[in-house]
């Protein structure tokens, strides 16, 4: 009786226990959360390590390097027929999610295996082959790698959503964005420290050992996570649905509004990406490891932002009002960031990174919690939900990323020759107009989410827990 007693209160006390269920318990969605720590360790080696790896040690051109992160980025649109796809899978045995996860898992694997060897050839680092091999190589490897990561997010996603019931995904989604912030920052300060003493060996054992991380990790998540659903050979052979018509009926109601708010909202909070660090060196004088900082302060601020949307979801809330909400936060947020500059406010400037994180972990989850909730139409099923959400927003980080630091550079340079005149011409104008086009972009974000926010919860309900599929559409 009282180890029976322990053991509940030890449960009780995880964070996130709340999140499993009798469908999905807390040892197999803790399981089957890893695949989300393989993807956050492939995004740190694409977008940080590999980035300035082939910049500085592999002295590759910046216009290449710029292209090679772009290959990603042109392939996360292609998440919803993939979502779709394992919507509509046939096997005998039945499995729909999980042949998506593991294809998608050694896409990864051979993206991450070939990388290093692609990037010394590209260095120029050859004694014979083409001179076009490098960039084909390296073209190839960053394409196989963002396919295996989209595929295997949107397939990871879709098949904890299956699981999850309505009362615990909100949970589920939280854990799961938790889960890929943990695999982001830990990745990062194992691959920074093994990386210090740069060598093209040492790259080639770093990146290679990452692929194995990867299959291991992502082997781990997928075993005995979906249940075997036999099909006859006339299921199996049934015409496949086709996706436009699919499309067509999935798209009705409010999902293109829903989709363009993930798009708008996610642009408006990562656009500063690249440019936080820069701004609290170059404007407000802070030190290297004060403004390392920042990401702790933003990662806070993210998790707490997680951390209140499960709690709040789990309680009936509506996520578009709380997707508003984190909304609300971040204007409040970047006003802090444009004002510590004049007023000369470093803990003014922390506290807007943080509430950059809040709102934006808070606008994250609620609006992956609103996609998971669209209803199913004809043969649209979750897994198409998941990629037009994963595709939406994949595709707005990268372009926003892009154009952030192509916005600072521009007005920088507009600045710098006198062009915008005397009382614009300091270093601060450049991150403002960046800056300044984000808050433009939370209020466009916030009108288009109106119509969404206005849906009641109909009062018959209010007498019981308000699930995911009594969400307004």
């Amino acid at each position: 009786m009282m180890r029976q007693a322990i053991k509940g209160m030890s449960l009780r006390l995880l964070p996130f226990s709340d999140a499993a269920s009798d469908a999905l318990p807390i040892g197999q969605l803790l399981r089957l959360s890893l695949f989300q720590i393989s993807v956050g360790m492939a995004a740190v080696m694409l977008l940080g390590t590999l980035n300035r790896v082939m910049i500085v040690e592999l002295s590759v051109p910046a216009i290449v390097v710029a292209t090679m992160i772009a290959i990603p980025v042109l392939v996360a649109p292609f998440r919803a027929i993939l979502g779709f796809r394992s919507d509509t899978y046939r096997s005998a045995i039945g499995w729909k999610r999980i042949p998506y996860l593991w294809f998608g898992s050694l896409w990864l694997f051979g993206g991450l295996a070939i990388m290093p060897m692609a990037l010394i050839v590209l260095s120029g680092d050859h004694a014979t082959g083409p001179a076009w091999a490098g960039e084909v190589g390296a073209a190839l490897a960053f394409l196989l790698t963002g396919l295996g990561m989209h595929m295997t997010q949107t397939a990871g996603l879709a098949l904890a959503a299956d699981r999850a019931t309505d009362e615990t995904r909100p949970r589920v989604v939280a854990l799961l964005y938790v889960m890929f912030l943990i695999g982001m920052g830990v990745s990062a300060l194992i691959i920074g420290g093994l990386l210090r003493d740069f060598s093209q060996l040492r790259l080639i054992q770093v990146v290679q050992g990452a692929a194995v991380v990867v299959i291991i990790l992502n082997v781990v998540a997928l075993w005995k996570q979906e249940r075997l659903a036999p099909m006859s050979r006339e299921e199996r052979e049934a015409p496949r649905p086709d996706f436009r018509e699919t499309w067509a009926s999935f798209a009705a109601g409010d999902t293109v509004r829903l989709l363009v708010v993930i798009f708008l909202g996610t642009m408006a909070f990562n656009m500063q990406d690249v440019l936080l660090e820069p701004y609290g060196g170059e404007i407000l004088g802070l030190s290297v490891s004060a403004t390392t900082l920042l990401t702790a302060a933003w990662a806070a601020g993210a998790l707490a932002g997680f951390g209140f949307a499960a709690r709040r979801l789990a309680l009936g809330r509506d996520p578009h009002r709380l997707s508003a909400g984190g909304l609300l936060i971040g204007l409040v947020a970047f006003s802090a960031v444009i004002f510590a500059a004049p007023l000369s406010a470093p803990v003014l400037f922390f506290a807007g990174a943080t509430g950059i994180g809040l709102g934006g972990g808070l606008f994250a989850v609620a609006t992956l919690t609103a996609a998971m909730a669209l209803p199913v139409r004809g043969h649209a099923g979750r897994g198409l939900a998941l990629g037009a959400w994963g595709a939406a927003q994949a595709t707005a980080a990268g372009l926003s990323i892009f154009l952030g630091g192509a916005i600072r550079d521009g007005v920088t340079a507009l600045t710098s020759n006198g062009a915008l005149g005397e009382t614009l011409a300091t270093p601060a104008t450049g991150y403002s107009a960046v800056y300044h086009l984000e808050l433009l972009l939370l209020f466009i974000t916030l009108i288009a989410l109106g119509p969404l926010v206005r849906h009641r919860v109909p009062e018959a309900q209010a007498d019981r827990p308000f699930g995911l599929a009594d969400f307004p559409t």
